[in-house]
């Protein structure tokens, strides 16, 4: 780990303090955020889980039906009701802000049922395992949808909590630690260069005693001379 490289007063050592004290309330804010973000992430995550199991065992019971219309029906008609095209509905993308990040809310606005009940085709022609399969996929949009919105939420949430947990590891492992070496090595040179100072003006002190000592010896000698 690099130093930093200061000059040793006690400008710097005021500066560098506060600069701790920064760098300690910014990491203890980093880790609420951090901790926050895990929250979300796993209530999502959670959510999420549940909703694809669901789906996927909604699927299953779609695939067995469009397996069966496949296997009751005739191959040209099947390809001929579902090549025709399909409704068209709206999706309107807005965002909510959760912990900084703005992560994407879908609104799906279904087209209209019509007289067919929301199919594609008419029913004078096709098995009725392909409309129960074609009806239940419909039914599935708004999940999907969804599980879509929730997984780009979990994404996201991932991407800011990795940077989140990098930044409080600089702050923890990097800047504080500098911050706090500096600080010690500036107070060390201060403590090191008063105790110099301390010393010098003891010796001063001390040369000042010894030179008034002898001067009043000189003075004494040249009294008792005098008497004499």
């Amino acid at each position: 780990m690099a130093e930093i490289k200061v000059n040793p007063t006690r400008m710097e050592l005021k500066k560098l303090k506060g600069r701790l004290a920064t760098a300690r309330r910014g990491h203890k804010l980093l880790k609420d955020k951090r901790d926050e973000l895990m929250k979300q992430f796993l209530d999502i995550v959670r959510e999420a889980k549940v909703l694809r199991e669901q789906l996927n065992d909604r699927f299953s019971m779609i695939d067995a039906r469009f397996a069966a219309a496949a296997a009751t029906s005739d191959s040209r008609m099947l390809t001929e009701a579902l090549m025709l095209p399909g409704r068209q509905g709206k999706l309107t993308v807005s965002t909510r802000n959760v912990m900084s990040v703005n992560v994407p809310v879908f609104h799906y606005e279904a087209p209209d049922a019509g007289t067919e009940g929301g199919l594609n085709y008419g029913l004078a022609f096709t098995s009725g395992e392909l409309d129960d399969a074609v009806a239940a996929l419909t039914d599935a949009t708004d999940e999907l949808i969804r599980l879509s919105e929730l997984e780009k939420a979990a994404l996201m949430l991932c991407d800011e909590i990795e940077r989140t947990r990098r930044r409080v590891n600089a702050l923890e492992y990097i800047m504080i630690p500098q911050y706090e070496t500096a600080i010690r090595s500036i107070t060390m040179k201060l403590d090191e260069n008063e105790r110099g100072n301390t010393s010098r003006l003891m010796k001063v002190k001390d040369m000042m005693l010894a030179e008034e000592i002898a001067k009043r010896k000189a003075q004494s000698g040249d009294a008792d001379e005098d008497e004499e």
